[in-house]
């Protein structure tokens, strides 16, 4: 499924040729723009109970589909699946790992549980019905939107509290590319801005456990900051420090989009 957000022909072309090499591809142009956006066309027009994402620069490893599918196959009480991100080889000044996830240990999250300990958008599958009941992707969120993150810990945190339960699978792996500091610095705003603005709106909505996320996503960042000192390494004090300062700024931005401002 191709969602093309672009302006331009070049994607429809790409789609084009590779229809015409034997590849079936849906294509569907669309006005709006966000990742979550795109991902709640492609959910609504996939033809399975399952969908399964990961990112434009993640490579799946070759088990990843049959991992996820028997996981979720298997088990009736299960809505999404997700599991590791690995950082591909470095190539040149690329050498930061991004966005991993690497425990090998198998881990199941219902109710109260913090979002990014359930998983990243970047490998997660999940129920069509499940994504149904909760609305699909917040398109206020993520990539493309007014807050530029947080689309993935917002979509895993309403499923949880609207009663799914979700396993994180070791063996579904991804690998990711790495970014050089830069890239990897310009994306701290992203994310933090991302989580407060999700914040922000779960507390409009009365949703009581906002708050004891905020206070654990402080203290994560708060306790990496300690970590950082110790190594004495004040680039990423200086990266945690944007981390803080993003999320305040998205608190403030979710609670106007929660008012319908910008």
């Amino acid at each position: 499924m191709v969602v093309d957000q672009s302006n331009g022909q070049e994607s429809s072309r790409v789609a084009a040729r590779w229809r015409d090499a034997g590849l079936t591809i849906q294509y569907e142009p669309h006005g709006a723009r966000g990742l979550g956006a795109a991902q709640n066309v492609a959910f609504a027009r996939a033809r399975h109970p399952i969908v399964a994402v990961l990112d434009d620069d993640c490579v799946a490893d070759t088990s990843w589909l049959h991992v996820v599918a028997s996981r979720l196959g298997g088990r009736v009480d299960l809505d999404g699946v997700t599991g590791r991100v690995l950082p591909l080889d470095a190539v040149g000044p690329r050498t930061f790992p991004v966005s991993s996830r690497v425990s090998p240990v198998r881990r199941e999250f219902s109710g109260r549980a913090l979002p990014w300990e359930v998983g990243s958008g970047n490998n997660f599958a999940v129920r069509r019905d499940a994504l149904t009941r909760v609305g699909g992707c917040d398109e206020r969120l993520g990539p493309g939107s007014p807050t530029q993150g947080g689309v993935d810990m917002d979509l895993f945190h309403r499923l949880l509290r609207g009663g799914s339960r979700i396993l994180y699978e070791p063996d579904a792996i991804v690998y990711h590319e790495r970014q050089t500091r830069e890239e990897r610095r310009a994306r701290r705003p992203m994310y933090g801005r991302g989580m407060g603005a999700a914040i922000a709106l779960w507390h409009r909505e009365g949703d009581s456990s906002s708050a004891y996320v905020l206070r654990e996503w402080a203290k994560l960042r708060l306790r990496q900051m300690r970590l950082a000192v110790t190594r004495r390494d004040w680039a990423d004090v200086r990266d945690e420090v944007t981390m803080l300062v993003s999320t305040a700024r998205g608190l403030s931005q979710g609670w106007k989009l929660a008012n319908g401002t910008r």
